[in-house]
């Protein structure tokens, strides 16, 4: 297996290089300056937007646009922004934090068009609606083999392998938490969890969004507070931690000296790649919880597809580079998520380690129902409702798998899947640019 794992690294090694960053990046600075960074003017219009329907007296029909926020942010909001800021930190030091702002910033414009498009091109059968980078790939692209090449890479990234190792996170977390491991426990784990998601994701969309519109509030929150309470402990470094973030970024004595150049480098390469795959701008996996969204108008959404961004990676993400940097939890030789459990633990002190656990249970489930959903839309898109009952088991075989065996393969193969879901996305949200503008200008003001 170790071979067959090489080659998917020297593939991903290519493929997540800086060509794809420059083409991830870029596209979020194009679209930036063709909306006339629409993201500075018009974020607070996206809270409203989102968080309007939850004070209105009367119920509305249909997902609205928290709900679709919440479907959206319980995919986005995952391991990664445990185990992928502790990445970046570790790579590029902590100037990379800084790059991953930057790339949240332009990811907002990229992830806009996204969810315009599939508000735009999103369709209705009876009283289902579905909608994703399929579908204006196919319709407004006008490439059906694309659009095929897209849904199949997003059911095996995100609905298969991605999913396996999400189990096999809340498996190891739930290790750690109780201090012993097992086959039989592993296999107890990822039956329960396979059987709690296979409840939920049997009743579909709406069922899927009520979950998430009432976990992901309390999960974000739960982890704030935690966060908040490290950094109130450690309040007379928080400024002092601020500034080395941006210093490390662009100056070279923060930076550290020595082999300047390529400690810069590794700040901006880590930064943008770990802030763009944890928010998920680009990737083509969000639009389609915000094609179910009931709004009047799709600008409407793409300003709540922007809020998720924000909160996914210039809240959370920051939340957890906080803690890092302020437990210096960087330091102490670890790699991924347990850097990150290491500065909880020095923290919130024996309570920290079963806190992450807890943490980690919420992120990795939502983020399965998330993907999950999203691997349907396509596998509804290419072979029609009659498939879905078998994708549905086929996917909660993959979580019991994934919380029984070492997952270093799929990852590497989900990160392959996740490259060939991007390539297809972009194209056909940089070609449809012009179309999201003048749905833009068309919908303000919005009534």
């Amino acid at each position: 297996m170790q071979p067959l794992t090489d080659i998917f690294i020297e593939i991903n090694n290519f493929l997540w290089g800086p060509i794809m960053l420059l083409f991830l990046l870029g596209t979020g600075v194009w679209l930036t300056l063709q909306l006339r960074f629409i993201q500075v003017r018009y974020l607070g219009r996206g809270f409203k937007q989102t968080f309007a329907p939850l004070f209105k007296k009367e119920k509305e029909e249909g997902i609205h646009s928290f709900k679709a926020l919440a479907t959206s942010i319980s995919a986005q909001v995952g391991t990664g922004n445990l185990a992928g800021v502790a990445t970046a930190i570790a790579a590029g030091g902590p100037g990379a934090i800084f790059w991953m702002w930057i790339s949240s910033f332009f990811g907002m414009a990229t992830i806009f068009a996204e969810a315009v498009l599939a508000q735009i091109y999103k369709v209705k059968k009876g009283d289902q609606t579905h909608g994703g980078p399929a579908y204006y790939i196919r319709d407004g692209l006008g490439s059906k083999w694309l659009a095929g090449f897209f849904a199949i890479a997003i059911i095996i990234a995100l609905g298969f392998v991605g999913n396996m190792v999400q189990s096999n996170a809340i498996a190891t977390a739930m290790n750690e938490a109780i201090g012993t491991t097992s086959f039989s426990l592993n296999l107890t784990l990822g039956i329960v969890i396979a059987v709690l998601i296979g409840l939920i994701l049997f009743g579909g969309i709406n069922r899927i969004s009520t979950f998430a519109g009432n976990v992901v509030p309390v999960m974000a929150l739960l982890y704030i507070i935690g966060s908040l309470v490290i950094m109130v402990q450690y309040w007379d470094q928080v400024l002092p931690t601020l500034q080395l973030i941006v210093q490390a970024a662009i100056s070279p004595e923060a930076a550290g000296g020595g082999v300047l150049g390529a400690t810069i480098k590794e700040a901006i390469r880590y930064g943008i790649a770990r802030g763009l795959f944890s928010n998920e701008a680009g990737m083509g996996s969000t639009p389609h919880a915000h094609a179910v969204a009931n709004v009047k108008r799709p600008s409407q959404q793409g300003l709540v597809a922007m809020v998720g961004v924000f909160i996914d990676t210039v809240i959370i993400c920051t939340m957890t580079a906080m803690v890092i940097l302020l437990t210096n939890a960087h330091q102490a030789g670890l790699e991924g998520s347990a850097i990150t459990q290491e500065g909880f633990a020095r923290g919130l002190g024996e309570f920290g380690i079963p806190f992450i656990a807890i943490c980690l249970l919420f992120f990795a489930f939502t983020t399965i129902l998330g993907w999950a959903f999203f691997g349907e839309v396509n596998v509804k898109f290419l072979f029609g409702e009659k498939a879905v009952p078998v994708y549905r088991f086929i996917v909660l075989v993959f979580i019991v798998l994934g919380a029984i065996v070492q997952v270093e393969f799929v990852w590497q193969m989900a990160d392959t899947f996740n490259a060939l879901m991007v390539i297809p996305n972009l194209i056909a949200v940089l070609a449809l640019t012009k179309l999201v503008k003048t749905t833009w200008k068309n919908d303000r003001p919005f009534s």
